[in-house]
């Protein structure tokens, strides 16, 4: 750690997440910004503050990960929108820990879906790395993530469970990133017949998320069973970022069902919409909502709002809340993921204190 006692963190990526990332690692009385990883040739080199569109901060941008191991950081924060196993492997096995927003919270959909090249697990692969360099690895965010832990905590005061889900009710058209949306389907023809498989590759994450859940519950699944329903644009939409024409795609109401003797238990929902002018179409309300039925039950909504005094009429500004709750749960763990076990965890392994926030004082 640095002489101010602060966490050394290196950071991967200046995405629309990266870039809120760079200004919150600054503010955070925790943490130390060492170190930025960009993939883009014409970002390398140059100041980190200039990157993300901010007074130069002096940490300058690297490509290679030869130049974070050198660095010698206590933690790298990874926020691409897709994960590099080929860095978290180097990095971790060179003794440094690694917190990511990106695609885990268990390993159960990379392990599903994305066979590592090696023919192992890209669990196996990952823990390796971690017993080599007595490192650890972690993966969070707002949903998956914190909304599942929300959850978990709701039924604290519920003597019988007989469901709980977890749903996310957003409109995500401030979330300006076209890779993610163009991956997931959004703006191809509503009977593209590869929509479902790109709706569930690209979500599947989401699974890990009902497993998490259920091993807080200590019950055991049979399987995690994915539906969807499609929301379909009437007219076209532009909306500056990207533009879905009549027809395509631009809304959906998934779920993640954990099943158990074939009754669902514990599930995760995404209720999304791109514009509201789909059919069908889904009353967004905008939060994280809880339900849980069984003795009591419970409804519970995490709304989250701008800071006081904060502008709103930019689009950017808006989306910067977005990008802050998703960032936020992996930044507030560090100090607690630093001083965990080494190997794969989740939040089921880390101290309450993991998930708590600072105050500016």
């Amino acid at each position: 750690m640095s002489t101010s006692g602060k966490i050394r963190v290196f950071q991967v990526a200046t995405g629309n997440l990266g870039t809120e990332m760079i200004g919150r690692i600054r503010d955070h009385p925790d943490l130390e910004l060492v170190g930025l990883h960009c993939y883009t040739p014409d970002k390398i080199g140059r100041d980190a503050g200039e990157i993300v569109g901010t007074d130069p901060i002096g940490v300058t941008a690297t490509g290679t990960v030869e130049q974070i191991i050198e660095a010698r950081p206590d933690v790298l924060t990874f926020h691409g929108v897709f994960p590099d196993e080929d860095l978290y492997e180097q990095v971790l096995e060179a003794g440094i820990d690694v917190v990511t927003t990106a695609d885990w919270i268990t390993g159960f959909h990379r392990d599903t879906n994305h066979p590592h090249p090696s023919g192992r697990k890209v669990s196996e692969v990952i823990q390796a790395a971690c017993e080599r360099g007595n490192s650890t690895f972690y993966g969070t965010g707002m949903n998956p993530g914190l909304a599942q832990i929300l959850g978990i905590v709701h039924t604290a005061d519920v003597a019988r469970i007989e469901n709980i889900t977890v749903t996310e009710s957003v409109d995500v058209s401030c979330h300006h990133s076209v890779d993610t949306w163009k991956a997931v389907g959004y703006g191809r023809p509503i009977d593209d017949p590869a929509i479902p498989d790109s709706l569930h590759k690209y979500t599947a994450v989401f699974a890990d998320s009902v497993y998490l859940m259920a091993d807080a519950f200590d019950l055991e699944l049979d399987e995690v069973a994915f539906h969807y329903e499609l929301g379909a644009c009437t007219k076209d939409v532009d909306l500056g970022w990207y533009f879905m024409p009549k027809g395509s795609l631009g809304a959906n109401y998934i779920k993640y069902q954990g099943m158990v003797d074939g009754v669902p238990r514990v599930e995760t929902h995404l209720e999304w919409q791109m514009t509201p002018h789909t059919d069908p179409a889904w009353n967004i309300k905008g939060c994280y909502i809880t339900q849980i039925t069984g003795d009591p039950s419970i409804y519970s909504k995490h709304m989250i709002f701008p800071r006081k005094g904060f502008d709103l009429s930019n689009p950017e500004n808006f989306a910067s809340i977005g990008m802050t709750v998703t960032g936020l749960p992996a930044l507030n763990s560090i100090r607690s993921v630093v001083a965990a076990r080494p190997g794969i965890i989740t939040s089921a392994d880390l101290p309450l204190r993991a998930f708590a926030g600072r105050f500016d004082i």
